[in-house]
């Protein structure tokens, strides 16, 4: 344990649409410390949304609550076995397991209908914001595993 107290530095809104969720999605999709490259392919699909005459934020927003789960498991060892303990998720967590989520979805969608890193986000964006899509589904098997293992759920400390 450390002795000392370390303080969480606190992510800045991001200064074209004033929001922490775009600014961490932003450095979710960075690779190798280049942000300049990240911010370029989330601006893309934001202005691709607000060419939609659609709010980019809201819809990241609401993309972000369909994929964000409410429970999750946590692997417990108890006497030789391993438990899987259903616990709620914190509301940091789950803001980066849905924007990971999002970003894993359209990292594994197909290059035939799509050809850029920034069209296979956008359509993800747009289908998490549907309640559609491999990210909600994602969602749904972590729910559907915290549900399974309910009856463990006095195991939690």
């Amino acid at each position: 344990m450390p002795r000392h107290f370390y303080k969480k530095k606190e992510a800045k809104a991001d200064p074209l649409y004033n929001s922490v969720a775009v600014t961490k999605l932003i450095n979710y999709v960075m690779r190798d410390g280049k942000k300049r490259v990240a911010q370029r392919l989330v601006y893309q699909v934001l202005e691709r949304i607000k060419k939609e005459n659609k709010d980019p934020v809201e819809i990241l927003t609401e993309a972000v609550q369909n994929v964000a789960p409410h429970y999750e498991v946590k692997p417990r060892r108890l006497g030789g076995a391993s438990y899987l303990v259903p616990i709620e998720v914190r509301r940091e967590r789950k803001l980066f397991l849905a924007l990971n989520w999002i970003i894993e979805a359209a990292k594994s969608r197909s290059n035939k209908e799509f050809h850029t890193f920034s069209d296979k986000l956008y359509a993800e964006l747009i289908e998490a914001a549907k309640n559609q899509g491999q990210a909600v589904n994602k969602r749904l098997q972590t729910e559907k595993l915290a549900e399974a293992n309910k009856a463990f759920a006095h195991l939690r400390w």
